[in-house]
């Protein structure tokens, strides 16, 4: 049992890829906005910190005798430059919060009623199974999300998947609602054979 439904097309995946950007681009542009503001202000943080580093006076460590004036002064960039890859990990690290929690605004973004009945005009019946496979909460409108999930099972082939599903379905359907046979009756012999008595041995 096969149905003859369409496969979907790569123009189906392009809709779908373009409608994301286009409803991700505002987001997408000022997260990389602040994204290269916030690493060009560090690196210029972070000349200065090591200029600063490189420029301090240790003269006053001689009172403590030279050996340990030149160990400072031989581990003094180390010492700083130790100082700038933990700074540096930090702000990776809320950059990188950052750049989620924009992420998901743009995924929690709902899309309008006019777009989804331009993108259901437009896609293939198969495309369309697949966003509705994506929207598993009803209570809830399409978001970008949604549309984000449904591009990413599109590509992964959950079409076929889909109409392999509702094949099984159908052939277990079948299974249930058959009817059953009525067994066969017994055969048994007739009255007359059975009852004739054996014969008796002369003597």
């Amino acid at each position: 049992m096969k149905t003859d439904r369409p496969r979907p097309t790569r123009a189906d995946a392009a809709l779908l890829r373009n409608t994301v950007l286009k409803l991700t681009a505002a987001t997408r542009v000022f997260t990389a906005a602040a994204v290269l503001l916030t690493v060009l202000v560090w690196w210029f943080l972070l000349r200065r910190l090591i200029a600063f580093g490189k420029g301090l006076d240790y003269s006053g460590l001689e009172a403590l005798g030279s050996q340990i004036m030149s160990l400072v002064q031989q581990y003094n960039p180390f010492f700083w430059w130790a100082i700038v890859a933990l700074c540096t990990l930090i702000i990776a690290y809320f950059l990188y919060g950052f750049v989620e929690a924009m992420n998901r605004r743009a995924s929690a973004r709902r899309v309008s009623a006019d777009l989804v009945a331009r993108l259901a005009s437009r896609l293939s019946p198969s495309a369309v199974q697949v966003v509705q496979w994506s929207w598993q909460n009803r209570r809830e409108p399409i978001s970008v999300g949604v549309l984000q999930h449904a591009l990413r099972e599109l590509s992964n082939g959950r079409a076929a998947r889909i109409e392999l599903a509702e094949q099984h379905a159908a052939l277990l359907a079948t299974a249930t609602t058959a009817p059953v046979s009525a067994p066969a009756p017994a055969q048994t012999g007739h009255p007359a054979q059975d009852s004739q008595p054996e014969p008796h041995a002369t003597v």
